[in-house]
């Protein structure tokens, strides 16, 4: 997310005009988290779009439902990023048949590579990462996404999570090792 600027108000000025009811601010929210959430959301689904854009949706309609009981004293973007994990938490209990991880083709996109079989392997070792990062246990695939794609502090990720930071560098670190075995073992 960019930073808003001196005179765009932050998330937690818009979050409590929110509360007191002014649209203008929920607009402005929405239009700044919107692309950033759906991207997350995309890869904590291994690259489903539509589904990332239904939990998108069901975030921000949960951010509504509970826009009363934020604390303008907590940084909103952690909050509403807790809101999103809770959703796809929430999805996958409840779902019956979890996602295959089908590709659309828009997962690994090369900009003009040099050689056709550049583009092939490149596509390949970017596909093997996705699917790799998706076969993660669910709390290292939220954890690390949220560092790494999301770019959160460990501070942040652990009020997302509600875990101690120490934790979160352990649920990292077991995340990067399985990482590394499973792209070694595909080479």
């Amino acid at each position: 997310m960019a930073h808003p600027g001196a005179d765009e108000p932050d998330d937690e000025s818009l979050a409590q005009a929110i509360q007191q009811g002014s649209q203008p601010a929920l607009r402005r929210l929405v239009i700044r988290h919107h692309a950033p959430l759906i991207g997350f959301l995309y890869r904590m689904t291994g690259g489903d779009r539509f589904l990332a854009e239904d939990l998108a949706q069901e975030t921000m309609v949960r951010l509504l439902r509970g826009i009363r009981s934020y604390d303008g004293r907590r940084p909103f973007k952690p909050w509403l990023y807790q809101i999103a994990v809770n959703v796809t938490r929430d999805y996958y209990k409840q779902a019956e048949m979890r996602h295959t991880g089908s590709d659309d083709g828009s997962m690994a996109r090369i900009a003009s590579p040099q050689r056709p079989e550049t583009a092939v392997i490149q596509r390949e070792t970017a596909q093997e990462a996705v699917t790799a990062v998706y076969h993660l246990p669910p709390h290292q695939r939220e954890t690390l996404l949220l560092r790494y794609a999301e770019e959160l502090s460990l501070e942040e990720i652990a009020l997302i999570l509600n875990i101690p930071v120490g934790t979160v560098k352990s649920r990292l670190s077991l995340a990067l090792k399985r990482l590394r075995e499973e792209l070694t073992e595909a080479v």
